[in-house]
Order: structure tokens, then sequence, then C-alpha cells
């Protein structure tokens, strides 16, 4: 099991990886993605970042469409439980009439 710091080094790693591959500077992806080139600089050296800055870096890399599965449910492993899911989905939005 991986902690927390383990899995942000391992994404840095990674982010890295895609940033050289496509021979890009840690200047130019920063600036490629509307942040500060410190704060891209201690993201790859230490793995911290705020989330919005590491859709940035994603967007620019290509990465963004993995984030959408991030916290996905797991599929229903019935029609009963796809339309109990849906239901609930239903009643708890607000401003329906």
């Amino acid at each position: 099991m991986w902690t927390a710091p383990e899995v942000a080094g391992a994404i840095a790693d990674r982010v890295r990886a895609a940033r050289l591959e496509r021979g890009w500077t840690q200047a130019g992806t920063a600036r490629r993605a509307g942040i500060t080139l410190a704060s891209y600089r201690r993201f790859e050296s230490s793995g911290q970042i705020s989330l919005e800055r590491l859709l940035r870096v994603a967007t620019v890399l290509d990465a963004l469409p993995g984030f959408e599965a991030l916290f996905a449910p797991p599929p229903a492993r019935s029609l009963d439980e796809l339309e109990r899911r849906s239901a609930r989905r239903r009643r708890g939005r607000r401003g329906d009439a």
C-alpha cells in the first residue's frame, strides 16, 4: 500500500517523463500550464502541487481525461442497482420542481 507522498512522487515522476518525452523544459511546461516556474519545479522535486495546478499541467500534457475516472463509482452489478443509483441522483438535486 502506498502513502500519499509516495503517490504524489510517482505522479511527479510520470509528469516529468511526459514533459521530457515532448522535449519541453520546466519553464516551458509551467508557461503552457499558466503556473509559476517555482510551483512547477517544487512539484517535480517534491510532488507537492495544488489540485488546480495539477489539472492545468495535466491539460497541457493531454492527461486530463484520466482524472475523470478518479472517484468514479464501481459498475452496477445488476439493473436493480443501476436503477437505485439513478433514483438517488434524481432525489438529491436541488431546484428541481
